[in-house]
């Protein structure tokens, strides 16, 4: 990786933590796109190498115009790893339901205003919590349904799957040689994985999450694979252990409604309409 520069959002914690350590040891420039750039900064000051920390807040579109203005230096690969789970009903500061906001129009917004700068790859991290997802386009943002914590945050990792493929298809018509790539990481002992005063993954307490999860280093493995390792556009890697909980990284199926060409397509336009960004197509023709 020497050479290279990484962005990594979230990259102050968890799996976004552990795979920004690596790339930085690898001799990487990272970037650690995050909210607190407290934490930000001791998360920065624990790794070895040339380690960066820039604010940046998913949840707030001009936040994220502001960051991608700010970083004019090429990038190699921007690691979209930042992601909020099954809290109470909330919202960003564009109205957006938070994990769909988040997880989804937050990378999809920032991905797309970075892209003429980027170089090699993007890579957006799932979950396999997409399997139980569904994009319900008359109520994205959960205005008129009764909230759903945990379908809101499949839904929202749907999303991420469907935005790499659209993008991939995009970047080929484009004849961009960036391609886009997506990871999940099984079941890893991560501050997102920690309840708030309830039982989290359907019933599946945090001790009971401790005797099967990997570490944020084994979570970020699939990360890693999927940003450095020889594999096609518009692939996605998981851990290859039993049920893809843990294990050595390998690329792994999807759900039908994750291979979905046209509501890839359909999810991609009202993206834009509701970000207010566009694919950078006529940037990257001419890059």
């Amino acid at each position: 990786m020497a050479g290279r520069t990484v962005v990594v959002t979230g990259g102050n914690s968890g799996i976004g933590r552990g795979a920004a350590r690596a790339f930085a040891a690898s001799g990487a420039r990272v970037v650690l796109a995050v909210r607190s750039t407290e934490k930000g900064r001791e998360a920065a000051a624990a790794m070895t190498g040339d380690v960066q920390v820039r604010r940046l807040d998913l949840a707030d579109l001009a936040a994220i115009r502001a960051f991608a203005d700010d970083l004019t230096e090429p990038v190699d690969v921007l690691v979209n790893n930042a992601g909020v789970m099954i809290p109470p009903l909330s919202r960003t500061a564009d109205g957006f339901e938070l994990q769909f906001g988040t997880n989804h129009l937050g990378h999809f917004a920032l991905t797309n205003l970075l892209l003429p700068r980027i170089r090699e790859r993007v890579v957006t991290v799932a979950s396999a919590a997409h399997r139980s997802g569904s994009i319900d386009f008359d109520d994205l943002n959960w205005e008129r349904r009764r909230y759903r914590a945990m379908r809101a945050y499949g839904q929202s990792k749907l999303a991420n799957l469907l935005f790499t493929s659209e993008l991939q298809r995009r970047l080929t018509e484009a004849g961009s040689p960036v391609i886009a790539t997506a990871a999940h990481p099984g079941i890893a002992a991560t501050s997102l994985m920690r309840p708030t005063g309830r039982w989290t993954l359907r019933g599946i307490g945090e001790a009971a999450v401790g005797l099967v999860a990997q570490d944020e280093d084994g979570g970020a493995l699939p990360t890693l694979y999927a940003a450095v390792a020889d594999v096609p556009g518009d692939s996605y890697a998981g851990p290859g252990g039993m049920f893809e909980r843990g294990g050595p990284p390998r690329l792994v199926g999807r759900s039908a409604k994750a291979r979905d060409a046209e509501v890839a397509r359909r999810l991609w336009t009202v993206s834009e309409q509701l970000t207010g960004v566009t694919f950078p197509r006529a940037a990257l023709q001419t890059a």
